[in-house]
C-alpha cells in the first residue's frame, strides 16, 4: 500500500454524488440483462428484460428494440445479446446483496418488488461499477510505485489525470452500467499480478501463481473479449525468461498452467455463447463486424473526427513518454506495456464502428489506463524536477478538457457523428464556462431532464 492512497479515496467519496443509478444504453442494459435473467428467471433469455427497459423509453429505446428485440439470433431464435457475462459476474455480489434486502424488505410489507430490474438493482449495479474504477486507479497507483518505482507524488498525479481527465470519469459516473470500470479493474489486476511474478526469484516461482495469471486474463477476456489478448504480455515474458535461462520446460509448465486457468475462467462466457448463440463463441453478427488487417489502426488514433488523441490530448503525452521511458532505460516490461497499446490499436482498428460515433471519446481504451499512467507518470515526473507548476497545469488541462467535453456532449450542443474540432476547441472556451455551474445543478437535482434535455 502506498501512503497517498487516502486521497484516491477522498476523491473516490466526493465522486459518488455524481454516479447515475439508471441505465439508458443499449450496451449497458446488454451488460445488466444478465443478472435479472439468470437470478430471476433461471434462463438467458432476455425478452422479458428488455421489454422492461424499452417500454420506460420507447422513443430513446427506439432503435434498441429494432436491434435487440425485432431480430433474433439464428441457430437459437433468442433475443440478440452481444456483451459478454464478465461485467455481470464481477457485480453479482453488489445484485446478490441487492436481491436479499429487496426481498426482506418486500416481506417486511415495504412497496418494493423482487423484480431483479427495480431501482435497488440497479444502483447496487451502478455503485459495483464505480467501485471497481476505483480499485483499478488504487492498483495503477501501486502497480507504478512498487513496479516501476515511479515517486509516489507523480504516480498519484498520472493516475488522478487519467481519472478525470480521460472518459473514464464519464464510465464511472454518467454511464456506470457500461464495462470499462470493470474491464480497468480486472486488466489491472491482472498485470499486477503479472509484474509480482515476473519479479521474484527463479526459486520462489510457483505454478499456483502462474494459474492466477491465466484466470485473470480469462476473466478479463469475459468482460471484454478483447482484454483477453492482455495476456500476450505475461506470455511473452515466459518466452523471454525462457529463452535467457534455457529452460524451455518451465515455459511450457508454466503456460499451460496459465491457458488452462484461463480456460477456466472463461467457461461460463463459454456457456453463455452456446445458450444464446447455439455456439461456442461470439454471435455471427458479431464476427462479421471484424477485419483483421486492422484498416482504422491510424484513424482510431489520429482520425480528425474520431481519433483517440484529438479526443484525449493527454493520452498523446502518455504514449509518448512510454516511448521516451523505454528507449531511454530499456526495460522488458515497459516494453509490453507498449506491445500491450499496439494490439489494443490493432483490436481497435479491425472493427466496423471504430468511430465509436455515438459514444463518449474512445472507450474502448480505457482498459489501458496502467499502460497510460506509467507513460504519464514519466512526463509528470520529469516536469516536477524542472517546472512543478508546468506539471500542475498539464494535469488541470486534461481535467478542463474531459469535463468541459463531458458538458458538451450531455447537453447536446456538439455533433458527436461528425466532430469539427475548431469548433468544439472553441465552444470549450465561449459556450461551456457559462453553463458549467447551471450543468453541475442540474445533474444533482434534475439529472433525467438534463439528460434529456427538457430543462
Amino acid at each position: 500500500m502506498i501512503r497517498g492512497e487516502r486521497w484516491l479515496a477522498i476523491a473516490f467519496v466526493l465522486m459518488l454524488p455524481f454516479v447515475t443509478f439508471k441505465l439508458r444504453g443499449a450496451d449497458e442494459i446488454e451488460y445488466f440483462s444478465y443478472l435479472p435473467s439468470l437470478v430471476i428467471d433461471q434462463d438467458l433469455d432476455f425478452a422479458n428484460e428488455y421489454l422492461h427497459f424499452h417500454s420506460h423509453d420507447p422513443v430513446g429505446l427506439k432503435g434498441f428494440k429494432e436491434t435487440f428485440l425485432d431480430r433474433r439470433e439464428p441457430l437459437t431464435g433468442r433475443p440478440i445479446n452481444f456483451a459478454p457475462i464478465g461485467s455481470a459476474l464481477l457485480w453479482s455480489p453488489f445484485y446478490l446483496l441487492a436481491h436479499l434486502a429487496v426481498v426482506v424488505a418486500a416481506r417486511a410489507g415495504l412497496p418494493v418488488v423482487a423484480d431483479g430490474v427495480s431501482w435497488p438493482y440497479l444502483v447496487a449495479v451502478c455503485f459495483a461499477s464505480a467501485s471497481y474504477g476505483f480499485l483499478g486507479l488504487r492498483l495503477t497507483a501501486r502497480i507504478l510505485v512498487e513496479h516501476f518505482h515511479v515517486e509516489e507524488r507523480s504516480a498519484l498525479l498520472a493516475t488522478f489525470a487519467l481519472w478525470f481527465g480521460s472518459p473514464l470519469l464519464y464510465y464511472m459516473t454518467v454511464a456506470p452500467g457500461f464495462s470499462h470500470a470493470t474491464s480497468l479493474f480486472v486488466v489491472a489486476l491482472l498485470l499486477k499480478r503479472f509484474l509480482e511474478e515476473s519479479e521474484r526469484k527463479m526459486s520462489d516461482l510457483r505454478l499456483e501463481r502462474w494459474a492466477w495469471i491465466g484466470f485473470f486474463g480469462g476473466l478479463a477476456g469475459s468482460v471484454r473479449e478483447q482484454d483477453g489478448f492482455f495476456l500476450l504480455l505475461p506470455g511473452l515474458w515466459l518466452v523471454g525468461d525462457a529463452i535467457r535461462r534455457r529452460a524451455p520446460l518451465q515455459l511450457l509448465a508454466r503456460s499451460a498452467v496459465m491457458a488452462g486457468a484461463a480456460f477456466v475462467a472463461l467457461v461460463p462466457q463459454l456457456l453463455a455463447y452456446k445458450a444464446i448463440n447455439g455456439r461456442f463463441g461470439p454471435s455471427t453478427l458479431v464476427a462479421r463486424k471484424m477485419d483483421w488487417s486492422a484498416p482504422h489502426a491510424w484513424g482510431v488514433l489520429f482520425d480528425p473526427g474520431h481519433g483517440l488523441f484529438l479526443w484525449t490530448p493527454v493520452l498523446l503525452v502518455a504514449v509518448l513518454g512510454l516511448l521516451v521511458r523505454l528507449m531511454s532505460r530499456r526495460e522488458a516490461t515497459a516494453a509490453l506495456f507498449v506491445v500491450g497499446f499496439a494490439v489494443q490499436t490493432w483490436l481497435s482498428g479491425s472493427v466496423q464502428s471504430w468511430t465509436m460515433a455515438g459514444a463518449f471519446g474512445s472507450r474502448r481504451f480505457l482498459s489501458l489506463v496502467p499502460v497510460f499512467a506509467l507513460g504519464l507518470a514519466f512526463v509528470l515526473s520529469g516536469l516536477r524536477k524542472r517546472t512543478p507548476a508546468l506539471a500542475g497545469l498539464v494535469v488541470a488541462f486534461a481535467v478542463w478538457w474531459n469535463v468541459s467535453l463531458m458538458v458538451q456532449f450531455g447537453l447536446k450542443i456538439m455533433d458527436r457523428q461528425k466532430l469539427v474540432w475548431p469548433d468544439v476547441a472553441i465552444r470549450q472556451v465561449t459556450a461551456v464556462p457559462p453553463r458549467l455551474l447551471g450543468v453541475v445543478h442540474g445533474y444533482l437535482t434534475d439529472r433525467e431532464a438534463l439528460v434529456r434535455g427538457t430543462r
